[in-house]
């Protein structure tokens, strides 16, 4: 069993993957963690321990340890406890490991380890070009063409983000809900704050993949992930893809281009 984890801004996400199954079918379990940089290498250690109970696994059951960060004070700790708690040295998404994808913008080094891992998994198992749009904490985009190149990148706030950020800014507006409003025409200060960050988003992605379209000069699929794409699953019809479980499959895929 190999394990998978995306260290992200807010959360730690752990995947249970078992290779001999096909690809589609291969994640076993999931677990969240809160990301903290205060945490120590022992009480990571005791969490993998308990989630590997839970699933029915040991210890000895663990071929290997994948993970892909963006959050680098949390590395020491976590990787720590790979190597006290499962025995393993964890393959680090980062430069140097194989992917089988060529980056095309100005600063290779500078794109997430999760904007790439997504990549991996869009372009190999939906194909190209496609516009990758991970939805979490931020928002992010990535193109790639058709021969598998990641020629774009591009950051917006998250949806939690944006509602943080209103009700940390201003004096008498609370952080609401993150959810699909019933209607446009807000009634209360929750519903119009839910109905403003709802449509605002959707229609600032829409407006982008339209751009991308006007600019590129050829249409292509679009492949989304992160935790928000659920919120606005329904009403995004410009969606092609969504798949929550994105991350593992590319962790996966990386991890076998390095056998």
């Amino acid at each position: 069993m190999l394990i998978a984890v995306d260290i992200g801004n807010t959360n730690i996400v752990l995947g249970f993957i078992d290779r001999s199954r096909p690809m589609g079918e291969a994640i076993t379990h999931t677990y969240r963690l809160t990301t903290s940089n205060v945490r120590t290498s022992d009480e990571y250690g005791v969490s993998l321990l308990q989630f590997l109970q839970l699933s029915g696994y040991t210890v000895d059951d663990v071929e290997d340890v994948i993970v892909c960060s963006v959050v680098p004070n949390v590395m020491h700790s976590f990787r720590g406890s790979i190597l006290k708690f499962l025995r393993k040295t964890p393959i680090i998404v980062g430069p140097g490991i194989k992917t089988g994808m060529r980056i095309q913008i100005d600063d290779p080094r500078s794109l997430g380890a999760d904007c790439l891992t997504d990549c991996v998994a869009a372009y190999t198992v939906y194909g190209g070009p496609c516009l990758v749009i991970d939805m979490g904490t931020a928002t992010t985009f990535n193109y790639v063409d058709e021969a598998g190149a990641i020629t774009m990148g591009v950051i917006q706030t998250g949806l939690q983000t944006s509602a943080r950020a209103l009700a940390g800014n201003t004096a008498q507006l609370p952080e609401v809900e993150i959810k699909a409003p019933t209607s446009v025409l807000a009634k209360n200060t929750n519903s119009a704050i839910q109905t403003g960050l709802y449509y605002g988003f959707i229609g600032g992605i829409e407006r982008f993949i339209s751009e991308c379209r006007r600019e590129i000069g050829t249409d292509f699929q679009i492949i989304a992930t992160g935790g928000f794409g659920h919120v606005i699953e329904h009403d995004a019809h410009f969606i092609d893809v969504y798949d929550p479980d994105l991350i593992f499959k590319g962790l996966r895929l990386i991890y076998e281009k390095n056998l």
